[in-house]
């Protein structure tokens, strides 16, 4: 692997793993909401990727387009101001407070024009932030939905007291199946993380990064749960 593979989180290999990691639970659980959840997080991963690619390229366009208008905006003020100018000393003001509606109208359009530039400085980066909060939002809607199919396997329920509901679905899982289902989740968790990563390899966006980091750091905390579940659920198999 060279160094430069080293460099950045590359799309494909994550595309990869959700794949596998579907076709995994697919084998494994096929009638289960879980196999339901990683197909839609597999196809949301590709949705990730095709959606920096395509990012990449609308951010290139509205580049361009803004720098366009900024040019086109400042020749604009100039030439505005070159008539203003050419105009005032045509007519010769007789003293210098004639001058102050020519200093005033300056003033006023060099701030107009300072707030356009600004604006359309900025019209790239608002593109891109708003394709990619769009995909991370879908992304910790998704976490939220793995982590309320992991909600109801509980280990105590394996134990011949459990007084569970009348409408409980999930107490037909042997142990075994009720740790893979863990196990599942949780490596699901952290196919979120690593999609929501793929956004911030495109990014220096504040925002988009502040965004990523909650996430990964819900996924992280939402896993560590499942673990200690899956713990509880290896004592009590353990237990004589």
């Amino acid at each position: 692997m060279s160094d430069r593979a080293l460099e950045k989180l590359e799309p494909v290999p994550v595309i990869e793993t959700a794949r596998r990691l579907c076709d995994r639970i697919g084998a494994r659980f096929p009638d289960r909401g879980i196999h339901r959840v990683a197909q839609e997080l597999a196809a949301l991963t590709e949705q990730v990727a095709d959606t920096s690619a395509e990012s990449r390229r609308r951010s290139r366009l509205v580049r361009a387009g803004s720098h366009g208008l900024i040019t086109l905006v400042v020749l604009v003020a100039l030439v505005a101001f070159g008539f203003a100018v050419d105009s005032a000393f045509t007519e010769a003001p007789d003293n210098g407070l004639d001058w102050l509606p020519l200093i005033e109208s300056a003033v006023n359009d060099l701030v107009f024009v300072a707030i356009a530039v600004v604006v359309l400085h900025s019209m790239p980066q608002r593109v891109q932030r708003s394709d990619l909060l769009t995909k991370l939002h879908r992304l910790r809607s998704l976490a939220h939905i793995i982590d309320m199919h992991q909600l109801t396997k509980e280990p105590e329920s394996l134990r011949d007291a459990y007084a569970g509901s009348l409408d409980e679905h999930d107490v037909d899982l042997t142990p075994e199946q009720i740790e893979y289902y863990l196990e599942y989740c949780t490596e699901l968790l952290s196919i979120v993380g690593k999609a929501a990563a793929l956004c911030a390899e495109e990014s220096q966006d504040d925002i988009v990064l502040n965004t990523v980091s909650t996430i990964e750091t819900l996924t992280m905390s939402m896993s560590r749960k499942v673990w200690q579940k899956i713990s509880v659920l290896n004592d009590e198999r353990t237990e004589p």
